[in-house]
């Protein structure tokens, strides 16, 4: 049953069509007119053009008409002993011109029937090779649309300069279905309708009972999954035709349907936005969800795309992330507009002010991480770097090399610049990548990944980078062992715990990032508060950022530690303490020593020294990052050696702890676990290392034949 389609609303709007009568439609199954056909379809003509629709008539046939007159009238005028000799196929151009006439007197009767007027326009594909001619073409229809005249475009192929009507299909147009949809963009038409014999574009043959009539034609999908049954039986290309007129027009900016010319009152229907026919325009991917490939399939995609990375040339892959960066500039306003519209849904939604502060691309960011891009690009190429070499017997040379991991599993909440980030440290490293972004930036992710995926050339793919669309997925690539490398999840602890629970692929990242700052009583104060406040402001909602704040006892009833409380909450900082500061500062009590803001707020506590500091970071920190404000190098010694943390800073604020501000051109995450990679991981966190052996021939027969010298060799 058909319904209303949304994606179709924009018909309200139309106002010129273009239909286009295909030679099916004209006539019958024996080659004579299907009268009652062509009636019906003057009638829906005649009501739209009472409607205030102007209409503008493409129709084939002619050929067709004319070989069954010219037939009739060998028939009539030849003599029995005439008939039974071998017939001669009539002249296409002869058949067109007998036909054209009978065609166009067709249509003049029954438009005069219904008191309407038609008006026959004759052209060829030359015609349109002269600007004069095109310009006069468009006064003219203007003319006769607006004395509510129906014109009616046939080619001419009696006089046209193809060698003969179904043979050429070269030109400017190539056949009546290529020249509707010239003229749709000629006379700047509002709707392009393909009516045929069929209901529409089906992924297969018709009389094929498992083919499926396709309602919406998405280029990226049925291009290559659509099989065609043969040729019309009476027109120059059948659906094959359709579909390469339809699409080019729809992605010229012409919404175009094919849809069945026998059915009554389908053109009506289509104008009412009813779910009738196939549907082609050129937004068509954003209204119908793409068919998800199975994880499975676009991990190994991924695989396969990053072994032929692999294989360029150094200077290759630093061509391809220049060009990445170079595509994100050009891009930028429409990734601006995809980014905005997702941050005004996620408001729209209530969402918690620091998940929208991590989802929008702040003024300069495309620049910034385009920057990052282009200095990735140009380090030392981190694939195939010997990083160590020993001769292992004489003539026999071993190598520890870098290399890919393989493929990574990326799952992110809210923050759309960590896909750029991750991409290209990806491409840099040679890995293969699938992607899982957060819903809330789904505009913005999906734009990024077009972008950035379209900049890989095709002796790479864009596959090499996959974008997971659905949540019920991840479970099932948590699963993929065998063709999955390595899991890093950045989000949530709930994220980072549901993952490390539910796959046996190893897990690399942090679940919280509960920063300290420890002010020592040897602190410069000035220098205390100008760290601490940017510790904590420059972007509360960053995993970096100070979450809480451990004050050395001494410091406990000073004017620096006093001004310092007021700098805060003159920036606006909501303050929380621990049992001791909020005795000494008169604080509200924080609910837990173990809590990630993400917020203009902190918790306070007084300790009793460095060590005590320590203890409490051990006891209620995340192992990311912290820091020691202090001027006795000896107490600053102790906190770097014994604070057990993926990055310790001393007189220097957490927001450093980034991996762009650490060289790295770009982070994948920040790591706190303690096997393979540490803190920011940028391109050396995404390697494994392989072995070269180079010998002449050795053997190992028991160890009888060698006589190992085990010597380092100089790189």
């Amino acid at each position: 049953m058909n319904g209303t389609d949304r994606s179709r609303g924009f018909f309200k709007d139309v106002k010129r069509l273009i239909i286009k009568v295909g030679t099916a439609v004209v006539t019958r199954a024996d080659g004579r007119l299907a009268l009652g056909r062509l009636g019906a379809l003057c009638e829906q003509i005649k009501d739209l053009n009472s409607l205030g629709y102007e209409v503008i008539v493409v129709t084939s046939g002619a050929v067709g008409l004319g070989r069954q007159r010219l037939k009739y009238r060998r028939l009539v005028n030849s003599s029995f002993a005439d008939l039974q000799k071998p017939q001669v196929d009539f002249d296409g151009k002869a058949c067109a011109a007998v036909g054209q006439n009978n065609l166009m007197a067709l249509y003049d009767t029954l438009f005069s029937q219904l008191d309407v007027t038609s008006a026959q326009l004759l052209v060829t594909d030359s015609d349109f090779r002269d600007e004069g001619f095109r310009k006069q073409l468009d006064e003219t229809v203007k003319s006769l649309l607006a004395l509510r005249v129906i014109p009616i475009f046939n080619e001419n192929d009696a006089v046209s300069t193809r060698r003969a009507p179904y043979e050429d299909s070269s030109g400017i147009f190539w056949d009546n279905d290529s020249l509707a949809a010239l003229l749709a963009l000629e006379l700047k038409a509002d709707l392009l309708v393909l009516l045929s014999d069929v209901e529409g574009l089906y992924s297969g043959p018709p009389s094929d009972p498992q083919s499926k009539l396709i309602h919406t034609y998405i280029k990226e999908i049925h291009q290559s999954e659509i099989t065609f049954g043969d040729k019309s039986r009476v027109g120059r290309g059948g659906m094959t035709a359709k579909v390469k007129a339809a699409v080019n027009a729809a992605y010229a900016g012409i919404p175009v349907v094919i849809t069945s010319g026998y059915a009554p009152e389908n053109i009506m229907k289509v104008l009412q936005g009813e779910r009738v026919g196939t549907l082609f325009h050129q937004d068509a991917h954003l209204w119908v969800p793409v068919k998800e490939v199975c994880g499975r399939e676009m991990a190994v995609a991924a695989r396969e795309s990053s072994r032929r990375l692999q294989a360029l040339s150094s200077q290759d892959r630093k061509k391809i992330l220049m060009g990445v960066a170079d595509a994100l500039e050009a891009n930028e306003n429409l990734i601006k507009i995809e980014n905005e519209a997702d941050v005004a849904a996620a408001q729209l939604a209530g969402l918690d002010k620091s998940l929208i502060s991590r989802l929008a691309l702040k003024p300069g960011k495309i620049e910034s991480l385009a920057n990052s891009i282009r200095v990735l690009a140009n380090m030392e190429d981190p694939i195939g770097h010997v990083l160590k070499r020993t001769e292992l017997a004489d003539g026999l040379v071993l190598e520890k090399t870098s290399s890919p991991l393989g493929v990574l599993l990326i799952v992110f909440e809210s923050r759309p610049d960590a896909l750029v980030q991750i991409a290209s440290l990806a491409i840099r490293s040679g890995n293969g990548l699938l992607l899982k972004g957060g819903k809330e930036a789904k505009r913005s992710n999906a734009i990024l990944h077009k972008v950035i995926t379209t900049a890989i050339p095709d002796t790479v793919g864009g596959r090499l980078i996959g974008l997971v669309t659905s949540r019920d997925e991840i479970p099932d690539l948590l699963k993929l062992d065998d063709v999955i490398d390595l899991v890093i999840p950045r989000g949530s602890n709930k994220l980072v715990s549901q993952i490390k629970s539910s796959t046996k692929i190893p897990v690399l990242g942090h679940a919280d990032g509960i920063c300290h700052v420890y002010v020592d009583k040897s602190a410069n104060m000035e220098m205390a508060k100008r760290v601490v406040l940017d510790a904590k402001i420059d972007y509360p909602a960053a995993c970096n950022a100070m979450e809480t704040l451990l004050v050395h006892q001494d410091l406990g009833q000073t004017a620096g530690l006093n001004e310092l409380i007021v700098a805060l909450r003159t920036e606006g900082v909501t303050l929380f303490g621990g049992p001791r500061a909020c005795k000494a500062l008169n604080l509200p009590e924080a609910h837990s020593f173990h809590h990630e803001y993400n917020s203009m707020a902190c918790t306070v506590e007084i300790v009793d020294d460095v060590y005590a500091a320590i203890n409490h970071i051990h006891q209620h920190g995340s192992a990311h990052t912290d820091c020691i404000i202090a001027e006795d190098q000896d107490v600053a010694e102790v906190f770097l050696c014994q604070v057990d943390s993926a990055a310790v800073f001393h007189n220097a604020s957490t927001r450093f702890c980034d991996g762009a501000r650490f060289g790295l051109g770009a982070e994948v995450g920040i790591s706190t676990s303690r096997i393979h990679a540490r803190g920011p991981v940028g391109v050396e966190g995404l390697l494994t290392t392989r072995w070269i052996l180079r010998g002449c021939g050795q053997v190992v027969n028991g160890d009888k034949g060698v006589i190992y010298t085990h010597k380092d060799v100089s790189l």
